[in-house]
């Protein structure tokens, strides 16, 4: 087969972005491409988020999220400082507004010891000195966290890639793809691209873009929208930094937080709902085949079982402000409805196992060096919500690496 890449790349988000990067960084002279079906790069997950830059002190010890994640803070505060982009090294404080979470948030401080973070613990007077209007009985203060905009950081990683010889096609929607043993043929809305290697990092049709190859993920892409608002401009003063309650650790999302973002606005949030398309921001977006892809596997409804009080609660603050505003009083009593207008929603991108077990951890498959019987030609990301974003130098890199690799080997 002729190549029109030695490695085609699916999704033009932060992921696929520092892949490209990081593969054109890695060997002069490599022909890489990226397909994107939106017009732009980085609309979805990585354009749709508080830009966060997250420390690492949540994550399982020794878990690819808990190691990507502490090099990934200190490597994307360095990459922001080298292409000049907007980032400041916030901290965050992580309060306990109960005595009842205590035993929680000092388990959540042993764990971010574990993984070589600098965590501070706080007194009621502590958590003053750095957020006068936050209340709590203890906290933590994560000073490795920070923010910055991850659209422009995507768009560096576009603009490093290219000058490296990367060519990023948009509005190319992947229709099918057809393996042989000796390359990969893409068929899409504009036409067909041949490679030798493919790599799909299509966030949240990553499990489509594996089925289209004829590789079974083992698990779904269930979407869950993060519902936002941002603090009115008269009321921004309140939040100094970032402030995050203690998390629960049975369910992946942090729950509702304060986060001052690099440019000045405040966002609260967010809520996690069920989201009715894949790319569905708002409840009006339904997309017949996204919910029937939801509804008809198994590990959807066995996550509803397991979580079903808990979502209650993230559905009854989306549809009431007055409930949404109680759940950010806890944290910041000064905060009042009238202080919350609506803001940009998000959708993650949550791999479901069958048995309706979320995964926890970022998520790979196909081609691995380690594996001489695992499938040639493909390389897939599977499972790449929070922190990817701050992860994505490290994360392109492993994905790289074992391109690289299947490329070497023959495909």
């Amino acid at each position: 087969m002729a190549y029109d890449y030695d490695v085609l790349v699916v999704g033009g988000g932060i992921v696929g972005l520092s892949t490209a990067y990081a593969l054109t960084g890695a060997r002069t002279g490599l022909r890489v491409g990226v397909l994107e079906k939106e017009c732009a790069p980085a609309t979805h997950q990585s354009g749709r988020n508080s830009g966060v830059i997250h420390s690492g002190v949540y994550y399982r010890p020794g878990s690819l999220k808990a190691r990507y994640a502490t090099e990934g803070a200190a490597a994307m505060v360095a990459f922001c400082r080298e292409q000049g982009l907007p980032h400041e090294v916030t901290g965050k404080l992580i309060v306990a507004t109960s005595t009842a979470e205590l035993p929680r948030l000092a388990e959540l401080a042993a764990r971010g010891r574990r993984n070589g973070i600098p965590v501070e613990e706080l007194t009621p007077e502590g958590i003053r000195e750095h957020e006068p209007e936050a209340a709590g009985v203890a906290a933590l203060r994560v000073t490795t966290t920070g923010i910055c905009d991850y659209r422009l950081v995507a768009g560096a990683y576009a603009r490093l890639a290219r000058q490296q010889g990367a060519a990023l096609h948009t509005g190319r929607e992947v229709r099918a793809v057809h393996r042989r043993a000796d390359g990969v043929t893409v068929q899409t809305a504009a036409g067909e691209l041949r490679c030798a290697v493919l790599v799909n990092c299509a966030g949240l049709h990553s499990d489509r873009i594996a089925r289209l190859a004829g590789d079974d993920p083992g698990v779904r892409i269930v979407p869950f929208r993060g519902e936002y608002y941002e603090l009115v401009a008269s009321k921004r003063h309140l939040v100094r930094g970032l402030i995050y309650p203690v998390p629960d650790p049975a369910f992946p999302f942090l729950g509702v937080h304060l986060t001052r973002g690099i440019h000045g606005d405040v966002h609260v949030g967010p809520n996690a709902v069920p989201a009715l398309a894949r790319e569905g921001y708002d409840w009006g977006t339904v997309r017949a085949r996204d919910l029937a892809d939801t509804l008809r596997f198994p590990g959807s409804w066995r996550l509803a079982r397991r979580h079903w009080r808990y979502e209650l609660g993230e559905l009854h603050r989306s549809l009431s402000r007055e409930a949404f505003t109680t759940a950010v009083q806890r944290l910041l009593p000064a905060v009042t409805a009238a202080d919350l207008v609506r803001a940009t929603a998000g959708v993650r991108a949550q791999a479901v196992a069958r048995d309706g077990s979320l995964l926890d951890d970022f998520a790979f498959a196909g081609f691995d060096p380690a594996d001489p019987a695992s499938p040639r030609r493909l390389v897939h990301v599977l499972n790449a919500p929070s922190p990817a974003a701050t992860a994505s130098l490290a994360i392109g890199r492993e994905v790289a690496r074992r391109a690289l690799a299947a490329l070497a080997g023959g495909g």
